[in-house]
């Protein structure tokens, strides 16, 4: 039957003409955006997941930024404490020398004197963004300091926060307020570096810095008259200092490395992660290219089709001339 009231040839081609712009269009948005799952309509299971983890990838890259400044600070320690331990091998060379019979035991006193002064100065300039774990100067004694390494998501969804973690308290090199915590200023025994000690306690520190709590031997100085027993003593003193500002800084370089490959497997997580999300949500540029050229044919069709469908009812005026 020809009917002029419903024509279904040109209602098929227009159904067919408004399938075929419905994909262009979306062709075009991925085409346009890149994103095969631009929103929760497109995929709302991967669009969740991708959502996700590109906001735990911000999360990684905070990390990061705590990882360079935790870096910062150790690496400051460090090199504060790698000068120390320099100028206190050079304070045992001096003391080694006094020992020989003869010398000016003044002024190799004199070049002791500056080398404290040395210690002194770089434990107070070892500090960065306002912290020193070399000097302290407050009431507080240094304690353990954490420094934010990772960012982590369990299986169930629960995020948590994992720190590194550096006993600031073992890398002191001088405290003003409590003398026996830093490693300079606090008493050593030379009696008990003996190999078999004696029993008599024979107490030194290397660094007077009038500290609240002082300690309660004797400073590591020549007076021109010091014995050599007493040279031998503080001898052995500064060494033991030396052997405890090596452990410290051995624990502070291991802590630096960690950070450095927890910051290197940071920014490979976060590339993988990366990666993962445009599996998920990319779309195909080749794929996309081509069913948008595909689709460009079509609607050419789908307008023709749909122009010789109205015809069609044209044609019925022939039959009334």
């Amino acid at each position: 039957m020809t009917s002029i009231l419903t024509n279904s040839a040109a209602m098929a081609a227009l159904s067919t003409l408004r399938s075929i712009n419905d994909g262009m269009e979306t062709t075009q948005g991925r085409v346009s955006s890149g994103l095969r799952v631009e929103d929760a309509a497109d995929n709302a299971a991967y669009w969740s997941i991708a959502t996700t983890m590109r906001s735990d990838n911000k999360a990684l890259s905070t990390v990061q930024d705590a990882l360079g400044l935790g870096a910062a600070k150790t690496d400051t320690a460090y090199t504060g404490l790698d000068n120390a331990i320099d100028v206190i091998s050079e304070i045992k060379a001096k003391l080694v020398a006094a020992r020989e019979p003869g010398v000016d035991q003044l002024k190799i006193n004199k070049e002791i004197t500056e080398l404290k002064n040395q210690l002194v100065s770089t434990a107070q300039s070892a500090s960065f963004s306002g912290e020193n774990w070399l000097y302290n100067d407050s009431t507080t004694p240094l304690s353990i300091k954490e420094m934010v390494g990772s960012f982590t998501r369990n299986s169930s969804g629960n995020v948590s926060v994992g720190v590194l973690q550096f006993d600031a308290s073992t890398s002191v090199l001088i405290d003003t307020d409590d003398a026996g915590l830093g490693l300079l200023t606090k008493d050593y025994d030379a009696d008990a570096e003996l190999a078999t000690p004696t029993g008599t306690t024979q107490n030194f520190y290397l660094i007077d810095a009038s500290s609240s709590t002082a300690a309660t031997g004797s400073v590591v100085e020549l007076t021109g008259t010091t014995v050599d027993a007493d040279i031998e003593a503080m001898i052995r003193v500064v060494d033991a200092m030396l052997g405890d500002a090596t452990d410290a800084a051995a624990t502070l370089g291991a802590t630096n490395t960690r950070i450095s490959m927890q910051d290197d497997f940071m920014a490979d997580l976060m590339d993988v992660i990366d990666k993962g999300v445009g599996r998920l949500v990319d779309a195909d540029m080749n794929e996309e290219s081509t069913r948008l050229k595909a689709l460009q044919t079509q609607q050419q069709l789908g307008i023709q089709a749909l122009s010789i469908a109205n015809s069609n009812s044209e044609n019925i005026l022939s039959l009334f001339r």
